[in-house]
């Protein structure tokens, strides 16, 4: 398959799919995480998950901020 071919898949992939790839991709590259940061990473998509519109978008998150520091 060319990387053409994979990229036009991606669409077709579930969310869970999408992530999975990347966090496999990812690996090829970097060190595994420790056994306490994946934890936390699956702690953090489940409350995601469990509670999405508590969640705000990284543009909220960089106004609140710059707000708050400047």
């Amino acid at each position: 398959m060319s990387f053409t071919e994979v990229l036009n898949e991606l669409s077709t992939l579930t969310l869970e799919q999408r992530q999975t790839l990347i966090r496999r991709a990812l690996e090829i590259d970097d060190s595994p995480l420790s056994p306490e940061d994946e934890g936390l990473i699956d702690s953090r998509l489940s409350a995601m998950r469990e509670s999405p519109d508590s969640m705000i978008s990284l543009d909220e998150m960089k106004s609140r901020l710059r707000s708050r520091f400047s």
